[in-house]
Parts: C-alpha cells; structure tokens; sequence
C-alpha cells in the first residue's frame, strides 16, 4: 500500500468520525429542544390551570393546553414531570434579619 493509500484512508476514518459526532451532536440539540418545548407546554398549562381557579379564566384555556401537550407527546416530544408534584409552600412569615427577641432562653 503507498503512502496515497493510506492518507485516504486515513481521511476515510476520520471523516466517518466526524459524521458520528455531528449525528450525536444533532440527535442531542433535538432533545434539548424537544425537552425545552414540552417545559413550556407545561408551563403553558400551569398558567392556564392557575386562571382558571383563581382568576376566573376558562376551562377552554386548559383543555387547549392539555391538547397542545398531548399532541407534544404523541410526537415523540419529551414530556419531563418528574419535577411536579407537592411543593413546598412559603411561609407567611419571613424570617427577621435583626437581633432575636428578649426572652428568658436556656441552652441544654
């Protein structure tokens, strides 16, 4: 084999390389995107249900949400709700930033 030979085979190699990273790099950017679509379906459809039970929006609202992010998932699109659920709700008292209240306290 001389030396051209190997050169492009060489160059063979590395261009079948080249095309498998820009695929993984393709197929990531598409995930990303799709991930980032059905965030703001989801989103889409906390603002809508918030609306509707607390400031008299309508119910069309979220069937229309729930129906964009149905056909989402239908698609193949990533639907992520594993961080739904029960959140913690704030306090409605605020912790005070000056100095504690007098009172008889007692370390045990």
């Amino acid at each position: 084999m001389g030396l051209m030979d190997k050169l492009k085979e060489q160059a063979s190699q590395v261009a079948d390389k080249a095309q498998k990273g820009a695929a993984q790099a393709q197929a990531k950017f598409e995930a990303a995107q799709s991930k980032r679509g059905g965030d703001a379906l989801l989103r889409d459809l906390g603002a809508a249900y918030y609306a509707e039970q607390r400031q008299g929006g309508s119910h069309e609202a979220v069937a229309q949400a729930l129906a964009a992010l149905d056909a989402h998932a239908g698609a193949g699109g990533g639907v992520d709700v594993s961080t739904t659920g029960p959140q913690p709700v704030p306090s409605s008292q605020a912790p005070t930033s000056g100095p504690p209240p007098e009172g008889d306290f007692k370390l045990d």
